[in-house]
């Protein structure tokens, strides 16, 4: 298991929500934890290189801006590693993850306009020789990801 720094700690529990929407989000969120924005910097690559954050950044509300979708894929079971590595090579996917069912492989794909949104599913079928089950949102609730994350 990874030893999080104090730094690494406050970034992962003070900025879940609020990102500050600043030209220099990270020197603000270094001020505010008494460290400059180069340390901000290094802790977050730290912890995407270690697999602990896949992406800092705002989320916003579906369909406000760009166009995205909840997909799916069916991989066997012997291809689910290659197949999630090149899913998650895409710039338009934000994650992926295995689901226990048939469709094995979720993601949400977002793009800048319906048009290259599906560009990019088509693609992704191409490069994986796997149909995408493509599940747009048709109603959309908001559900709280954030947590209070405490260490002992």
């Amino acid at each position: 298991m990874m030893e999080l720094t104090d730094l690494e700690r406050h970034l992962l529990n003070d900025f879940q929500h609020d990102l500050l929407l600043t030209p220099r989000p990270y020197a603000e969120m270094g001020e505010r934890l008494g460290v400059d924005e180069q340390a901000v910097i290094d802790a977050l690559e730290r912890l995407r290189e270690c697999g602990v954050v896949t992406r800092v950044g705002a989320v916003f509300r579906p369909h406000s801006v760009g166009a995205s979708t909840l997909a799916a894929l069916a991989v066997p079971p012997e291809r689910l590693e290659t197949v999630a590595g090149i899913v998650s090579a895409y710039r338009h996917v934000n994650h992926n993850y295995e689901r226990e069912h048939d469709y094995n492989l979720w993601f949400v794909a977002t793009a800048p306009d319906e048009g290259e949104l599906c560009d990019v599913l088509e693609d992704i079928e191409r490069a994986t020789g796997l149909p995408v089950l493509a599940l747009p949102l048709l109603e959309d609730y908001h559900i709280d990801l954030g947590f209070e994350l405490r260490w002992t």
